[in-house]
């Protein structure tokens, strides 16, 4: 594999003209196979190296490479508490760090409840910028998904958590939409969450991870501004 000649880092100029090319969706699907990419090996302790960050997830939006490693790199530092590290810039070789204060021998535990903790966060985002609710089946470009007979190397089963655990601990509402058949429901925020966040910590959130201004969703920012 090492024989893979990835093209050179292009310069600033060069890389905002590659970025153009692309949709904004297009890059933010990418942003988030590399997040769940990363996660994954992390959970194995595997040193990460660019030469496969290209071939299994950059693939051909290599043009782009440089900014989809920054927005990852974003990402996981926000959401999950994590710092990619290069930690060979000859071969260009990652880890993940936890940025998160930990007692010794809790470090798996850690991780595993940044992680969920992060997971939570990105879900509360998606509902309240899809209008305070979302329908069963729609999920957000970072959520992890695995096959239905196999469990999430980080998360477990994503589903039960989600569906389960995150309802028990009041985070998330799930209820019935009226007269659809099958029948359909409608995800919202529980009442924890409304005590342990706000709209206004959310859209500052989401803000962050896309590089724009929360103001660029005047909709948004109008109600979490309305909001105590």
């Amino acid at each position: 594999d090492e024989d893979y000649n990835p093209s050179p880092v292009p310069t600033y100029s060069q890389a905002q003209r590659n970025l153009e090319r692309y949709s904004a969706d297009q890059v933010n699907q990418k942003v988030s196979e590399l997040v769940q990419f990363l996660l994954v090996k992390d959970q194995k302790k595997i040193p990460i190296k660019r030469i496969d960050i290209l071939k299994k997830v950059v693939r051909e939006y290599r043009d782009v490479y440089s900014e989809i490693v920054n927005r990852a790199g974003r990402t996981l530092q926000e959401v999950f508490g994590l710092q990619l590290v290069e930690i060979d810039t000859k071969h260009h070789v990652y880890i993940l760090t936890s940025t998160l204060p930990r007692a010794e021998g809790e470090s798996l535990c850690r991780d595993t409840q940044a992680a969920k903790l992060g997971l939570l966060i990105v879900i509360l985002s998606f509902i309240f910028m899809k209008g305070n609710w979302a329908k069963d089946g729609e999920t957000p470009p970072s959520c992890p998904t695995a096959p239905p007979s196999e469990r999430h190397e980080v998360f477990g089963d994503v589903k039960k958590l989600v569906t389960e655990e995150f309802v028990r601990q009041k985070y998330l509402e799930i209820t019935p939409i009226p007269l659809t058949d099958p029948p359909e429901f409608k995800y919202q925020w529980g009442p924890r969450a409304a005590q342990e966040t706000s709209k206004r910590d959310v859209l500052r959130f989401v803000a962050k991870i896309q590089g724009k201004d929360p103001t660029f969703w005047m909709s948004q920012y109008n109600e979490a501004e309305a909001t105590p």
